[in-house]
């Protein structure tokens, strides 16, 4: 994901780039739709709050990204096997236990819901969810926005003249996307009160720290230039932390 670099070439949106927003949309289908048929009800009030929060989120992010580096839309809306051309054979492992996760979280705080394994949750901790959801938001866009290769597997685009972004996002982090990823799958048992969720939740968000370390070794290794870049940007996730 959080590749390089920091050019956004202002090419005009196309089919791919489009099919592009229209992937990013279906996320909260795909996140949101599990929900009520697991929980057996449409009535249910946080669902929806949820379904409406990520709904907010991926469109204002795909409007940004669409204005700011339409190319990475563009390029990511390609075919699958273009996309996952050349991409490290432990990466595409990780992407598909990603794509399981999407639908296991959901599945699981439904099954909560509907069996009431956990108890009330207060309304500070509902809110905090939201505000992790929405924040969440901010590193993946921005870089998305700062990073032509921001791409959806691992792998080192030679040919189409991959090299560092260090502007933007990648000045604080040196993967601003899987830290939006991260906060994501956290949220979610947040704004759901459904504690069950964070089981699946936790680990969804440790592959992505995992994931962050893989590729972080791999673009040193590969990339020119990135080891110089993580001297200046020293985290990879969190400022101050790692």
């Amino acid at each position: 994901m959080s590749k390089q670099p920091e050019t956004a070439q202002k090419e005009p949106l196309n089919k791919y780039g489009y099919n592009t927003i229209a992937r990013n949309t279906s996320i909260v289908v795909i996140t949101a739709l599990p929900l009520f048929l697991v929980a057996g009800t449409w009535s249910w009030d946080w669902a929806w709050i949820y379904a409406a929060a990520s709904l907010i989120g991926w469109t204002a992010l795909n409007i940004y990204v669409a204005r700011t580096n339409p190319g990475l839309f563009n390029e990511r809306g390609k075919p699958t096997k273009a996309i996952t051309s050349g991409a490290k054979k432990w990466d595409m492992v990780i992407v598909t236990i990603y794509t399981l996760m999407l639908f296991i979280v959901p599945i699981v705080a439904g099954l909560d819901y509907r069996n009431q394994w956990s108890g009330e949750t207060s309304l500070i901790v509902r809110l905090l969810g939201i505000a992790l959801l929405m924040i969440g938001f901010v590193p993946l866009a921005w870089g998305m926005a700062s990073n032509r290769f921001f791409a959806p597997t691992v792998k080192i685009d030679t040919e189409g003249g991959h090299h560092v972004a260090d502007q933007g996002a990648y000045r604080y982090v040196r993967h601003p996307g899987y830290l939006g990823v991260i906060l994501h799958f956290l949220a979610v048992p947040f704004v759901l009160g459904t504690w069950a969720a964070l089981i699946p939740a936790v680990f969804a968000a440790g592959l992505f720290v995992v994931r962050t370390a893989l590729e972080d070794r791999t673009l040193q290794a590969e990339l020119p230039g990135y080891r110089e870049f993580a001297q200046r940007t020293r985290y990879r996730l969190l400022p101050g932390v790692w």
